[in-house]
């Protein structure tokens, strides 16, 4: 055999082995690409059912939460255009703007699912009064309720920088009374609204269920 033969065909294996090696390296390269891909799915579904399960689980204990607010303490709770609205039976005696120890179980318990449900979210106090005494007196005193109430929950933990109190003052009764008529303390009350919780898909959801 000529040297020029044996020369083409040492020439022709390598290339087939390098071919070879070539080919084996890029099959190598796509099971690791096809193994990594799957990998990255079976992360990212752990993920999402990680996070499904979580949703679920803070659904449960807001929907938990929201029914105890109604069950024990007689809370009306209601979406409205600014977020959510809680008009819990706190009222005040007439011509005052003391919590009263009978509501502070109810107002401790609201301040406990604010910080649970509604971290971060604005929160309003609105103050009221029945219609015994002049407009601008009954403003000022419902401010003072409004301001009274604020401050028991910001005692309780609520971020008080969070926390709006207004008075409104003997609109919106709930009933034409006043002083020791019956339904009167119905006007003398505080109403929640919580502005556009974080969670407000959640809370409308769990509002929806009950």
């Amino acid at each position: 055999m000529s040297k020029v033969s044996r020369f083409v065909r040492v020439a022709l294996a390598g290339g087939i082995a390098t071919l070879s090696l070539s080919a084996c390296a890029t099959r190598g390269a796509l099971r690791r690409g096809l193994e990594e891909e799957r990998l990255a799915r079976v992360s990212a579904d752990s993920a999402q059912q990680v996070e499904l399960a979580a949703q679920r689980a803070e659904l449960a204990s807001l929907r938990a939460d929201l029914g105890a607010l109604r069950t024990e303490f007689g809370a009306k709770i209601a979406e409205v255009a600014e977020g959510l609205k809680f008009a819990m039976p706190v009222h005040f005696a007439y011509d005052d703007a003391t919590v009263r120890p009978a509501d502070v179980a109810a107002l401790e318990r609201f301040a406990a699912v604010v910080q649970k449900h509604f971290t971060g979210a604005k929160l309003t106090v609105e103050g009221f009064a029945d219609p015994a005494g002049s407009p601008d007196y009954n403003l000022a005193l419902s401010q003072r309720r409004a301001n009274a109430v604020r401050d028991f929950i910001s005692g309780r933990g609520v971020d008080p920088s969070l926390v709006n109190a207004v008075g409104y003052g003997e609109t919106r009764l709930v009933r034409r009374a006043e002083r020791d008529m019956p339904g009167a303390e119905l006007n003398r009350r505080v109403v929640f609204v919580i502005e556009t919780p974080a969670n407000a898909n959640l809370a409308t959801m769990a509002l929806r269920d009950q």
